[in-house]
């Protein structure tokens, strides 16, 4: 009679290829962020161990009727444009393993009832009350941002800052500002990435504070404007807070992009613009596919870990080389 050999697990193959487990979950699950060197050593291990991943088992950490939170900050707007993009990502996938998404605005320990999961959106950049509520409580949790003791996916913020700069510093602009300053780990990323950049280069660069909203940015443009304030690049943290700067800066008789040039943030698929907007582009169905696959590893008792997704930078119509006769206070 022969004796059967134990099936391997995914701790013998993380343990044979020299990764973590989560490594390994990443590979069966065809995730493109795994470095092409490690994924065929991963692949070449399994052969060779003759594993082959059982189709049940690959979702038993998602169950049918179980719900997952999308907790939003407590002033969001649950209507924003990049709110509403991120939930039909997430509701693509979702919807066919009948899991529930619900979402959250209100302080999550004041909930009678805690969903499965979590997906913390809008982390602020020192302490967080709802992280620390929820790892407390037992809630598997994925911020929509970055923190060493988390799971953790966003796009790549301070990146896409820096691309926003180079992009107007190649055009010639020597005057910028950044639309944004704020308390939100968002905001100081991309200000961090863009003041950097443009001020490793030599260039003069100041901040405004703003939400990320058309309106926001419209008030926060026109009064600096009207205070003095003078620049002929922008760089403003959302593509709604751009369009709102467009606005402002077009209603004081600026010409966008002739006398100063804007770049936005989101790669929003509509904004109220009748010029197509430069902007950095972030890959929101891939952050919500991560998301929900870190779900998955934090469900299962993994080890948290975090990943960047890249951003891009998409030309429009609202930048354009640098007027040769910088503005002046006294023209507006």
């Amino acid at each position: 009679m022969t004796d059967l050999l134990p099936r391997p697990t995914i701790n013998d193959i993380a343990v044979a290829a020299g990764v973590s487990k989560g490594t390994v979950s990443r590979v069966l699950n065809g995730h493109t962020t795994v470095a092409a060197g490690t994924r065929e050593r991963v692949q070449e291990v399994m052969q060779r161990m003759g594993y082959s991943p059982d189709p049940a088992a690959r979702h038993l950490s998602w169950r049918k009727g179980q719900t997952l939170g999308l907790l939003l900050d407590r002033d969001d707007p649950m209507l924003h444009p990049y709110y509403v993009l991120f939930r039909e990502a997430l509701e693509s996938h979702t919807a066919l393993q009948g899991v529930q998404l619900v979402g959250l605005r209100t302080e999550v320990w004041n909930l009678p009832h805690l969903p499965t999961a979590v997906l913390v959106m809008h982390a602020q950049q020192d302490e967080d009350r709802r992280l620390d509520f929820l790892r407390r409580a037992g809630v598997p949790s994925v911020l929509i941002g970055h923190h060493p003791d988390f799971f953790w996916v966003a796009p790549h913020d301070e990146e896409g800052g820096a691309l926003a700069a180079r992009h107007l510093l190649q055009a010639g602009h020597r005057d910028l500002m950044y639309l944004g300053e704020g308390t939100s780990q968002v905001a100081q990323d991309r200000e961090r990435g863009f003041v950097g950049t443009a001020r490793g280069a030599g260039a003069r660069v100041g901040s405004l504070p703003s939400d990320f909203t058309v309106l926001g940015g419209y008030r926060a443009v026109r009064r600096a404007w009207e205070e003095g304030a003078r620049f002929t690049g922008l760089f403003a943290q959302s593509d709604e807070s751009a369009t709102g700067a467009i606005a402002a800066l077009e209603d004081l008789g600026v010409r966008v992009p002739g006398d100063v040039s804007v770049v936005g943030f989101d790669g929003l698929p509509e904004v109220p613009l009748n010029i197509r907007l430069t902007t950095v582009v972030q890959n929101i169905p891939l952050i919500a596919s991560t998301a929900l696959q870190l779900v998955s590893e934090a469900i299962s008792g993994l080890s948290p870990r975090g990943e960047f997704i890249p951003v891009h930078l998409t030309p429009g119509a609202t930048v354009s080389p640098v007027a040769r006769a910088p503005l002046s206070g006294g023209e507006v």
